[in-house]
């Protein structure tokens, strides 16, 4: 059966609030630089109170992966979990508009929508400081069957990990996509995720659960406890059917058990906000491998779409990805 949607996309439905700040600021505020630090409601307060001039934009890992996919002209669902307040029936209404299929059942009041408090620092790294609220609440009841089984790639964050209950949820899904000769991919999101689920993610892996994987070189390190890229590298082809590892201003290489590709990384005038580099990466990545373009094509378009998010503040693409692959030249 052809699939309705290219990818459905599941991930932490969260409203990002977006700042510039200095180093000496995250240390004053005891924030880990580049990492997503999971905080909690007095926390999340006492860091938005502590921030300067902010920019909220509809964000979360698989959310911005599905508006990459949706802007390249893929077509796209999302699952994740909001409440009925203001910050819900924001997010809802901008993934919508950009053209994404997303009919999750809101909460009725609490917990609250998930928000992430994101400061960039001049270096354009972010460090993200996020509070669930809602997301927690999503489990395997907001596994819509027939979507998972119309999809032709169910993709998952691994941040869904944090979240008890969403566990069971993802594996319900993935049940779902391969019981109708679907794919599942997943990205590891965050070394310190890594660090938090390593044998479950590898068990994933391992067991066929997860077809396609996204990691950077720092995530991949964490995954296999090695210093070294290429035992990194050696050991993920051994436990995946294919793998995607973005290596920054070195571009990237997609593994598989056959193949090995190296793809450069396209050119950037200047780097402002690295917010959403690895999940614009991800959806240029899915939106070649649905289209039928060979590996090394899926990376550079994947690549392409890193390059347009990290030129500006937010984690979302602003021109039309389509637009750009077509002049790109890739796609001829």
């Amino acid at each position: 059966m052809e699939a309705k949607y290219d990818v459905l996309a599941i991930g932490n439905a969260i409203v990002d609030v977006i700042a510039h700040c200095d180093d000496d600021f995250l240390v004053k505020e005891n924030i880990h630089k580049g990492a997503m630090n999971l905080v909690d409601a007095q926390r999340a307060e006492a860091l938005y109170s502590a921030m300067g001039p902010a920019i909220e934009a509809s964000g979360g890992s698989a959310g911005n992966t599905a508006a990459g996919l949706a802007s390249f002209g893929a077509k796209t669902a999302y699952a994740g979990k909001v409440a009925s307040d203001q910050l819900g029936k924001i997010f809802t209404h901008d993934i919508r508009a950009i053209g994404v299929h997303f009919d999750t059942p809101a909460l009725d009041d609490t917990p609250p929508t998930a928000r992430s408090m994101i400061f960039v620092t001049p270096d354009g790294e972010r460090s993200m400081n996020t509070f669930l609220g809602a997301c927690t609440e999503l489990g395997p009841e907001d596994i819509d069957e027939d979507l998972v089984a119309s999809a032709g790639i169910t993709y998952f964050e691994g941040y869904l990990w944090d979240p008890p209950r969403a566990k069971d949820a993802i594996r319900r899904a993935a049940e779902i996509s391969h019981a109708n000769g679907r794919s599942v991919a997943m990205t590891l999101s965050d070394p310190f995720c890594v660090d938090r689920y390593r044998n479950e993610f590898l068990e994933l892996m391992r067991q066929g659960t997860v077809d396609i994987v996204f990691a950077n070189e720092s995530e991949l390190k964490s995954l296999y406890q090695t210093a070294s890229f290429e035992e990194g590298l050696d050991a993920i082809r051994q436990d995946c059917a294919l793998a995607a590892v973005t290596r920054s201003e070195r571009g990237s290489v997609i593994v598989s058990r056959q193949e090995n590709h190296h793809v450069d990384a396209m050119p950037v005038e200047k780097v402002v906000d690295t917010t959403g580099a690895g999940d614009l990466y991800a959806a240029g990545f899915l939106f070649g491998v649905t289209q039928g373009f060979n590996m090394a094509d899926c990376g550079r378009i994947g690549g392409l779409a890193a390059a347009e998010v990290i030129q500006h503040v937010g984690p979302r693409p602003q021109v039309s990805l389509a637009d750009l692959l077509a002049q790109s030249g890739i796609a001829d």
